[in-house]
């Protein structure tokens, strides 16, 4: 396609979004999530086979709760979104990622199968249910014309991922793969911080659409 200015696209997406005061802190979230989550799947493994004394299926079984939390998170967002206030809704996956978080360190002291896989559940279903909301909310805000541009500055966050992993692994190799757990509750921490503190959180219903 001619005449295209990717750019300036892309300056009118981040111009958009960093300039709305919903989607600003949804953004910042989302980045600081990516990087916690990472953080905390890059020494999973290790620290599940080492500290909490699991074998390689017990791990993977343990791992395979985020995947049911997802798709618990994904059957039960129609009637969530239907029964609560939109803005506690996307203040669900938040809260989710820090509780995990917590249940994760305290699996230092506690070693349980059982808790670090509520861990991951929980890290399915609310991530879930806050992907759903926050693209309602992203698409119902922003103008037809700028949806592709606000959309790929959403997609941006995940460039956090690599970012936390690395963080990650730098930790471990200096203070231990349980001192990684620490640092990603505080990413998960801050990432709620972040969106309760926000307007976001107090829309009682989804927003109407801008005019082009």
């Amino acid at each position: 396609m001619t005449g295209r200015r990717p750019i300036q696209d892309i300056a009118e997406g981040a111009a958009f979004v960093f300039g709305n005061a919903y989607l600003a802190p949804v953004f910042v979230t989302q980045f600081i999530f990516n990087a916690a989550f990472f953080a905390l799947m890059a020494i999973f493994v290790p620290y599940a086979v080492q500290t909490l004394g699991l074998s390689a299926s017990k791990t993977g079984i343990v791992m395979s709760f985020l995947g049911v939390g997802m798709l618990s998170g994904a059957l039960i967002a129609p009637k969530v979104l239907a029964a609560i206030r939109f803005g506690y809704v996307i203040l669900f996956g938040p809260v989710c990622g820090f509780a995990a978080s917590l249940l994760m360190v305290a699996t230092i002291w506690m070693p349980s199968f059982w808790i670090a896989a509520i861990g991951f559940y929980l890290l399915g279903i609310g991530p879930t249910l806050w992907v759903v909301s926050t693209n309602t909310l992203r698409q119902s805000i922003t103008p037809d014309a700028l949806l592709g541009r606000v959309s790929a500055i959403n997609v941006m966050a995940r460039g956090a991922r690599p970012i936390g992993a690395g963080i990650a692994a730098l930790t471990a190799g200096a203070f231990g793969v349980e001192a990684c757990l620490f640092l990603a509750a505080f990413g998960f921490g801050a990432q709620a911080v972040v969106i309760l503190w926000s307007p976001t959180t107090s829309l009682t219903s989804q927003p109407v659409k801008s005019a082009a």
